[in-house]
């Protein structure tokens, strides 16, 4: 039997979690709430979907390779040449992309830990090394990170806001950081979450781009925007950076559904108003339910919190049986998406009973 190379071997695979249907089946359950995967439970914009609709008579056609419509509104949102741009199937897509477009074996990549686990995964299936630095309460420590580059360091991930833990690093300790890489390290800044954050001292990514740093950053359409569905995000760089990945990304990558659905939903600001609206009444009654309960939380920037508890697998487990999914993180914490008010309700009463 053919076998792969050992770093490839040695990745822990993804395991995503099973349909809600499945698990109904399995558990003996009805009507039962996901709040275990970041998305906006507001769904999305109507504009969106109209436009998916009127894109789908032509699925006959490959889509537009280059997304010069999709490039061209968010060249003129964002203020940066379309050249500047490049779109993937989510971002998840792009992280891979950069990788295999500067990483090679034995190289080295900086992230934190824990965080969005595909950065990890993505360097070792390069054959590079993964050098992970713990949170420091519950946030990245840029200045651990920076004394972690090498001359083997080629690249530092940043989540911001982070995932799982919700949490944001600063403007100052941004400016910091990049004062202390060298110009051989490509920064990965992963906003995935960023038109959730309210905080006015979040990081400033795009003046460093603008003044000329090797950074990318990243965004998608699955969070606010309510495509996940559809996987469809982009990624932001100088042209020579962007012109290297489109050397390795795949032809076609953005299928037209997502372009479409992206397109309509960039026209849609009141949706975006409405579901950061939801997602901040959200937060405010469960730190108020957990507060009331005793339990410990990290304050986020995002749409989903991080809940410290002890016996987490069992209290998973526990709130499954009730018809609340949540993600276990290890084996002291959950991660709850904010959900609608109604299911944000129907998590703490089974998160009370769960406890008692």
């Amino acid at each position: 039997m053919i076998r792969p190379p050992e770093y490839v071997s040695a990745i822990k695979p993804y395991v995503p979690g099973k349909p809600i249907e499945e698990l109904e089946r399995e558990l003996g359950i009805k009507n039962s709430v996901k709040l275990a995967s970041n998305e906006n439970p507001v769904g999305p914009s109507q504009k969106a979907i109209n436009a998916l609709k009127g894109s789908i008579e032509s699925l006959n056609r490959y889509p537009d390779g280059g997304g010069y419509y999709l490039k061209k509104k968010l060249s003129g949102m964002l203020d940066v040449d379309e050249d500047e741009l490049i779109l993937g199937n989510g971002s998840n897509e792009l992280i891979d992309i950069a990788v295999r477009t500067f990483l090679t074996p034995g190289d080295e990549a900086v992230m934190a830990k824990p965080s969005f686990v595909v950065y990890a995964m993505a360097v070792m299936a390069q054959g590079a090394k993964a050098i992970e630095i713990p949170l420091k309460d519950f946030r990245h420590d840029l200045e651990s990170m920076a004394d972690a580059v090498t001359e083997k360091t080629r690249m530092l991930f940043i989540a911001n806001p982070n995932n799982p833990t919700g949490t944001i690093n600063t403007k100052e300790e941004f400016d910091r950081l990049m004062q202390r890489l060298p110009d051989h390290v490509l920064v990965v800044v992963d906003e995935a979450y960023y038109e959730y954050v309210t905080n006015p001292e979040y990081a400033d990514s795009v003046k460093h781009f603008r003044a000329g740093r090797d950074v990318l950053i990243l965004r998608t359409f699955s969070k606010i925007y309510g495509l996940a569905g559809l996987r469809i995000g982009y990624g932001i760089a100088k042209k020579d950076i962007i012109n290297e990945m489109n050397k390795i990304r795949e032809p076609f990558n953005a299928n037209s559904l997502a372009q479409a659905a992206a397109l309509g939903a960039l026209d849609d600001r009141e949706h975006l108003k409405y579901s950061r609206e939801i997602n901040e009444q959200g937060k405010r009654y469960l730190y108020s339910e957990f507060k009331s309960l005793g339990i410990e939380f990290v304050p986020t920037e995002a749409n989903f919190i991080y809940i410290v508890i002890n016996d987490s697998q069992a209290v998973y487990e526990a709130l499954l049986r009730q018809g609340v999914i949540v993600r276990p993180m290890g084996p002291q914490a959950i991660r709850v998406t904010v959900g609608l008010p109604e299911e944000n309700k129907r998590f703490i009463e089974a998160l009370r009973t769960v406890i008692k």
